[in-house]
């Protein structure tokens, strides 16, 4: 039958149960469960309902449990720097808030007053946006200054799912760098930093790596779902250090790009770049899986196509929308990494909008817009890119694109002539992927990182696209490099 293990994906949009199966160096895998996530919006303020997402968990290991199928371990991601407050009584404190919501949007600069953005950079790596939790937890102390008494520690999203299902604290490593509160040469939680914020480092429990058996199920988790002696593991928790885990390279020369909601577009490294450079370009050093650092950057990714596809009430299909790019003219392009871009009330009309103020012809029609994000994505996929190189020295001749987004041939396409790159698609389940390889790694059925790629490669299909040379490429990359 081979070896099971179970993987609980969840990002911005939805969340699943994923059961895979280890036969032959081979690996497969099956949806067992798929559910919603959402931002719930409560008088201008954004939350998440993780007590929504412990329950659909839940659901998933019950439709799996009525298999008759036995798994070695479960492991959950999902994406980074959210945080929730638990009281003395190990209790969820407050409402868990959302990582898009606007009360950070002037925060930074009030942590600049304590400290400089360059002595957080050199003892972080991270990349300053404005929702790391640095910010947000900044911002919720001042509004609430109780938090520095009642509050008994500090989970991150998926280390809150894990202590719900197997009653262990601990902070997983990729995920507690995204906060910009961890010193990553030191590798432990900064205090000058959490004394800006007013929270006592006790509050913080132990980070763990990529691979920790956190423990097994509880007795309450084991008699709801039916299933016995499950390994709780740790994998990269952080969504996009599971996804970088599933790149299947075989050798040294790539980038990649996770590409879903957000492009998260890097190399791995075996020590962080905090340079002054790295800094200049806003490069983020997170945590990786098995030694390794994840030197990033994160673009706006297919969240602006999400958007127009749900303004336009779902009346086009992703595959739509690319059909209709191809057939526009239009040259329009913005700068996707635009703050105005991450939660506009309506991204249709901010899109026009900016190309208007920029002096383009305004993309008018569905195709028109879905041309203008596609193409601005490529443009700023090449100019990533060169400033890794730059920051890295490092030769890069190929680019890996996994995730959900690794399905748009197009963009795919647009990213091969626009980088004159050889671009490799898949595989699309990566965040799961990865998950479950650092599972079959820790219990000892597969050997490294590099043999899991392989295996990888052997197992799905991934797609080689060769750079072609486009006539219009220089004067859009000129033009995109003058965009605001």
């Amino acid at each position: 039958m081979g070896d099971i293990c179970l993987a609980v994906d969840i990002g911005a949009s939805s969340g699943r149960v994923i059961k895979s199966t280890l036969t032959n160096d081979k690996l497969s895998i099956e949806e067992i469960h798929r559910f919603s996530n959402r931002i719930n919006r409560e008088e201008d303020r954004c939350f998440w309902d993780v007590e929504h997402l412990f329950s659909e968990i839940l659901i998933g290991l019950k439709k799996f449990s009525k298999t008759g199928l036995k798994p070695e371990s479960i492991g959950i991601d999902t994406w980074a720097v959210d945080y929730v407050l638990m009281n003395n009584k190990m209790n969820r404190a407050y409402p868990v808030y959302a990582y898009r919501d606007s009360r950070t949007d002037e925060t930074m600069n009030k942590i600049f007053n304590h400290i400089s953005k360059e002595r957080i950079y050199e003892k972080t790596g991270i990349q300053f946006l404005q929702f790391n939790t640095l910010y947000q937890l900044y911002e919720h102390v001042k509004t609430n200054p109780e938090i520095k008494d009642n509050v008994n520690m500090v989970l991150m999203i998926p280390d809150y799912l894990n202590y719900l299902l197997c009653g262990e604290t601990s902070i997983e490593y990729t995920n507690a760098t995204t906060t910009q509160m961890y010193n990553i040469g030191d590798m432990k939680w900064d205090e000058e930093l959490l004394d800006i914020i007013g929270i006592d480092k006790n509050k913080f429990p132990q980070v763990v790596q990529p691979g920790t058996v956190l423990g097994s199920l509880t007795n309450e988790v084991k008699d709801e779902v039916d299933l016995e002696d499950v390994k709780v593991i740790a994998p990269a928790t952080h969504d996009t250090g599971s996804a970088v885990v599933s790149v299947p390279a075989v050798d040294d020369d790539f980038a990649y790009i996770s590409s879903g909601t957000w492009s998260l577009m890097g190399i791995e490294s075996n020590n962080p770049i905090c340079t002054n450079k790295a800094l200049s370009y806003n490069f983020t050093n997170e945590g990786g899986a098995y030694g390794k650092v994840r030197v990033l950057k994160n673009i706006m990714g297919l969240w602006l196509i999400q958007e127009v596809k749900r303004l336009l009430n779902d009346k086009y299909s992703f595959g739509d929308l690319v059909i209709l790019a191809k057939e526009s003219k239009s040259t329009a392009l913005i700068n996707p990494n635009n703050s105005r871009f991450l939660n506009p009330s309506d991204m249709i009309d901010e899109i026009k909008t900016y190309c208007e103020e920029t002096g383009q012809t305004v993309p008018s029609t569905p195709g028109d817009i879905a041309k203008c994000i596609f193409e601005s994505l490529a443009l700023q996929y090449k100019q990533v890119l060169i400033e890794l190189r730059e920051i890295s020295n490092k030769t890069i001749n190929k680019i890996h694109i996994v995730g959900g987004g690794s399905q748009n041939r197009y963009l795919n396409r647009l990213c091969a002539d626009y980088t004159q790159c050889e671009v490799y698609s898949g595989p699309i389940e990566a965040t799961a992927i990865g998950n479950l390889m650092v599972q079959y790694i820790t219990l000892g059925k597969i050997q490294s990182l590099a043999e899991a790629r392989k295996i990888i490669n052997a197992s799905f299909n991934i797609e080689k696209f060769v750079p072609a040379k486009l006539e219009s490429a220089e004067e859009k990359w000129s033009r995109f490099l003058e965009l605001p």
